[in-house]
C-alpha cells in the first residue's frame, strides 16, 4: 500500500527558502517543510497543516513542483508531492510532531540561499540545490532566485 506525504518550498521572496533541519540515522538533514497525509485528507490540506506544525506559518499552497515515488524494501511504496507555498500569516518559529510524542526529530529551521545550500552536506531532496531556484524564479518572476 502506497504511503503519502507532502513537502513545501516556501521563498521568502529575498533569495531564499525554508528549510527544516531533522536527526536520522546517524545524521543531520535539511529539508522543506512537510510530512504524512493524514488518512481522509488532501495532499494540499496536509501542507497546509504539516507546515503549520513544524514552523508556525499559514501558507497559500501554489502549484505542484514535483511528485516523487520511491519503492524500497526497507521503507515500502511512498510518495511524497512537492508544492510551492506562500506565507500568508504566522511567525517563523520551529513547532513539532505532534504524533512523535517526545521523539521529536526537528531541530532547526532557517531560510537558506542558494549559494548556502550549496555547502549544506545532506539535504533532501536534491533539487533543492539547483532546479528549485529556476522554478522559482519562472514562478515569481524575481531574479534573485537565480543568484548562484
Amino acid at each position: 500500500m502506497w504511503q503519502g506525504g507532502v513537502r513545501v518550498v516556501i521563498p521568502n521572496g529575498e533569495g531564499k527558502i525554508l528549510l527544516v533541519r531533522q536527526h536520522h540515522d546517524g545524521k543531520d538533514i535539511w529539508m522543506a517543510p512537510g510530512g504524512a497525509i493524514e488518512a481522509g485528507e488532501s495532499s494540499r490540506d496536509a501542507a497546509i497543516r504539516e507546515v503549520l506544525e513544524e514552523t508556525g506559518l499559514i501558507i497559500h499552497v501554489g502549484r505542484l513542483l514535483w511528485h516523487v515515488e520511491e519503492i524500497s524494501d526497507e521503507r515500502g511504496q511512498r510518495f511524497v508531492n512537492f508544492f510551492i507555498g506562500s506565507i500568508i500569516g504566522g511567525k517563523a518559529e520551529l513547532g513539532e510532531d505532534p504524533e512523535l510524542g517526545d521523539n521529536q526529530v526537528l531541530d532547526e529551521l532557517e531560510f537558506f540561499s542558494r549559494a548556502e545550500i550549496a555547502d549544506i552536506a545532506h539535504i533532501y531532496p536534491d533539487y533543492l540545490r539547483d532546479e528549485v531556484w529556476d522554478e522559482l524564479a519562472a514562478e515569481t518572476g524575481r531574479e534573485v532566485y537565480r543568484i548562484r
